[in-house]
């Protein structure tokens, strides 16, 4: 997947997900994203795209979002813990490689879950608040190139 594409997946995400985090705030505690991939080094690139372009949407990190980092070290069995522990830690949105989101899933009903699929399609799951419960929808989103 490219950078752009991965940008503008993300991007739809992170403008989607404040209406879900503001409504299950407490007091003083900041919105939190847990953010599960597979290698630290290797998402390096795309770390760095993802909160450069939540800054461009006025989500800065540690100043009015927190990011919460977990590494699978390339091990798929870690995804079962580390989405156990974003959901100990009340995490307010979890993004992720498409690999992990079955895991993660079953880990949580209430989380909304981002992901970018490495395939030909990149996916999204979106959230979307519906009275006080979350509804969870997943769409397949086009790269741009795909598209006639």
């Amino acid at each position: 997947m490219k950078r752009r594409e991965f940008i503008t997946l993300l991007g739809g995400a992170a403008a989607a997900w404040p209406l879900a985090a503001d409504a299950q705030q407490p007091a003083g505690k900041l919105p939190t994203i847990g953010y599960l991939g597979a290698d630290a080094s290797a998402f390096s690139p795309w770390t760095a795209a993802f909160v450069a372009h939540l800054r461009e949407l006025g989500w800065i990190e540690n100043r009015n979002v927190a990011i919460e980092y977990r590494w699978s070290e390339g091990r798929t069995e870690r995804y079962a813990e580390i989405a156990a522990e974003f959901v100990r830690m009340k995490v307010d949105v979890i993004v992720t490689v498409g690999s992990a989101v079955p895991t993660v899933r079953q880990a949580t009903s209430v989380i909304p879950i981002v992901f970018a699929w490495a395939g030909s399609r990149t996916v999204t799951s979106r959230s979307s608040i519906v009275g006080r419960r979350v509804a969870r929808s997943v769409t397949p989103k086009l790269p741009p190139s795909s598209c006639g």
